[in-house]
């Protein structure tokens, strides 16, 4: 156990900033499964702008890579432009 008290200060903090990363990458996960099911185009194109943006802030939480924001974007909007 830590004994300074800025370091347990500092391991309650990064507790808290696990959950909340978690449940945050939880739910955008869940956006883009939702997102993927999706047949209607014009649902699709408003559930894609909600789930651009949570993949967005995530990436700049630096809780996933910016790349990896980048690339579900991409394939996200690819596969909703091929929707009829």
């Amino acid at each position: 156990m830590a004994n300074h008290k800025s370091s347990i200060k500092r391991i309650r903090a990064n507790a808290a900033k696990r959950l909340r990363n978690r449940f945050q990458a939880k739910t955008t996960r869940n956006a883009v499964k939702k997102l993927r099911a999706t047949t209607d185009k014009a649902e699709a194109s408003q559930l894609l702008k909600k789930v651009t943006s949570m993949l967005d802030r995530l990436a700049k939480k630096n809780v996933i890579h910016k790349n990896k924001a980048a690339n579900n974007k991409s394939k996200l909007t690819k596969m909703i432009n091929n929707l009829n």
